[in-house]
Parts: structure tokens; C-alpha cells; sequence
């Protein structure tokens, strides 16, 4: 899908055709829609397919009619039927009348902008407009960070009692999620850095503040995910053991009712065999049977309360 929005009296607006200082936005483009803007605004077909391919790397290509910034940007996806976090490639192409950007699905990194709820946004300033994602970029890799640690908090709640691995698959998949997050922020350092010394790319005095936001902002989302990564990890390794600490509970509280409940088994058992009556206490009286049932359960009182001291329960 191909749209285009440019700034009009100050407002965002979705226009029809391409034009000067237009903003064209491709999300998933089709083999047609590509190679139509490539003949178009004469950029190579690869750079148009680089951030369609969920493998590629953050990098900067400069070429002579145009730039090409790759970022990675966070997205939420679904796995096991529930949601997480990974990335995907946010391509930023810049010429010299126009910006396009292509990713493979829709991102709220672009969506802001789309509904025009981004001050200070205009089509036609395109050295702010790259600034502006990419800081909207790490603003949502911070806001990704802070929904997974309060998920690895509701997880960890659970564990304290749990003798299930669905849990431990929850952390999992959290931590899987960091490191994504953790390789992605690094290469967008590498971007941000390089961002500095590209000259094709206009640096004006006023956009340097918010430059450095970007770069700042990165840098803690990099530190974020690092210390979250090390506290998931240990706590994987912690609640892997007590989860086998409350699994080996659980035996022992079944293994002890066990023992106290085939003592009344024995009993019946016994009873229960073809001997001669003459031979089986209580046999003769009235009130034998509820006798021997009283016994019984007396005697696995007895044993429940030894147990209990001895603290098996």
C-alpha cells in the first residue's frame, strides 16, 4: 500500500500524487508499486526491498540522488497466541523533494505522524522529519521496555506458587523479546552515530537539540533493555528452581496422605480376606464393624499428627 501526505497550512494532509515535499508512505508495497516509484524517482529496486526483508541490518547508504536510512523499529507481534515484542526494518529514503519511508507492516512509530499528532511536523523539513522518527522510535522502544517489565513483574507473581513451565515459557519469550530489542538499539547507535557525518543530510543549528534527544533517549532504551535482560535471566534460573521446589512440596504432601490412608486400607484388606470369623477380633460383636472403622481412623489420626510434628505436612 502507497500513500502520500504532505504538509498543507500547517495541517497534515493525505494528497493523491506524489509532490514537492511530500511525504510518500509504503507499508508492505506490492512488485508493482515498487518498481513504479523506482522508475519514477529513479531509486534502485533493492534499496526499495531492503526493509521488506526482516534480516536486514541498520545501516546508512548514501548514493547520488538519495540516502537510504535503515533503523529497526519495535513492533508487537503474536506468539503461542499472545502478544510480544520484536523488530522489523524501517526504511527512510531521502531525496531532494521528498521523503518515502517503507516498513513492512504499519508501525506506530509512523502513525502519529499519518494522523497528525506530531508538533512541530512538516513534510517539507525533511532533516527534522528523519529526527522526529527516529526519536518517536526509541520514545516507543522505552514505553515497549516498561509493558515488559510490569508483565516480568505479573509473571513473576505467579511462579512463587506455580509447578507448571507455562510461566517459565512466559519469561522466555520476554527475554527473547529483550534481546531483540537490545540487538536492534545497538544498530540504530551504530545509525545515529553515522547519522552525525553524513553530508547529504542537512544538519541546521536549530534541529542539534533534538539530535541529541534522539541519541540520548537511544542510549537509555540500550541500558533499559540490558538491565532488564539481567534481571530476567537470573530470575529464570531462580524460579527454575523453585519450581522444582514446589513441584518436590506437592509429592511429599501426596506421598505422606498416601501413607496415611493405606493404613485404613490394611485394615479392611484384612477383614476383607475369606478366614474364619472366629479368628478376626471383634468378629463376634454387634458393633464390630463400626469398632474396627473407629480403630482405623483413630489410628491414621495418630499417624497424621506424628507427621504433622515431624513437619512432613
Amino acid at each position: 500500500m502507497v500513500r502520500v501526505f504532505k504538509t498543507i497550512e500547517g495541517a497534515i494532509h493525505e494528497i493523491q500524487e506524489p509532490q514537492e515535499d511530500c511525504w510518500i508512505a509504503m507499508t508492505n508495497p506490492t512488485a508493482t508499486e515498487i518498481f513504479e516509484i523506482s522508475e519514477r524517482f529513479g531509486i534502485e529496486v533493492d534499496d526499495l526491498r531492503a526493509p521488506l526483508d526482516e534480516e536486514e541490518r541498520s545501516r546508512i547508504e548514501v548514493e547520488d540522488n538519495y540516502t537510504l536510512i535503515l533503523v529497526d523499529v519495535p513492533i508487537i507481534e503474536e506468539r503461542n497466541e499472545k502478544d510480544w515484542y520484536g523488530t522489523i526494518p524501517l526504511g527512510i529514503i531521502v531525496t531532494r523533494k521528498m521523503i518515502i519511508t517503507v516498513c513492512l507492516e504499519d508501525t506506530q512509530v509512523l502513525t502519529r505522524f499519518m494522523e497528525g499528532r506530531v508538533r512541530n511536523f512538516f513534510t517539507y523539513m525533511k532533516t527534522r522529519f528523519i529526527l522526529q522518527i527516529l526519536y518517536r522510535n526509541a520514545t516507543m522502544y522505552l514505553h515497549y521496555l516498561r509493558i515488559i517489565d510490569k508483565k516480568s513483574e505479573q509473571v513473576e507473581e505467579k511462579l512463587h506458587m506455580s509447578t507448571r513451565n507455562q510461566e517459565l515459557l512466559e519469561l522466555l519469550e520476554l527475554e527473547k523479546s529483550l534481546v531483540y530489542f537490545t540487538t536492534s538499539l545497538r544498530s540504530n547507535e551504530v545509525v545515529l552515530e553515522k547519522l552525525l557525518k553524513v553530508e547529504s543530510i542537512k544538519q541546521y543549528p536549530e534541529d542539534t537539540d533534538l539530535l541529541e534527544d534522539v541519541i540520548i533517549e537511544n542510549k537509555q532504551a540500550i541500558e533499559m533493555a540490558n538491565i532488564y535482560s539481567g534481571i530476567l535471566s537470573s530470575m529464570m534460573g531462580t524460579f527454575a528452581s523453585v519450581i522444582s521446589n514446589n513441584l518436590n512440596v506437592v509429592m511429599k504432601v501426596l506421598s505422606v496422605i498416601t501413607i496415611v490412608m493405606s493404613i485404613p486400607t490394611i485394615v479392611f484388606s484384612a477383614y476383607g480376606m475369606n478366614l474364619s470369623p472366629a479368628g478376626m477380633p471383634f468378629s463376634a460383636d454387634k458393633w464390630g464393624f463400626l469398632v474396627v472403622i473407629v480403630l482405623s481412623v483413630l489410628v491414621s489420626i495418630v499417624a497424621a499428627v506424628i507427621l504433622s510434628k515431624k513437619k512432613f505436612f
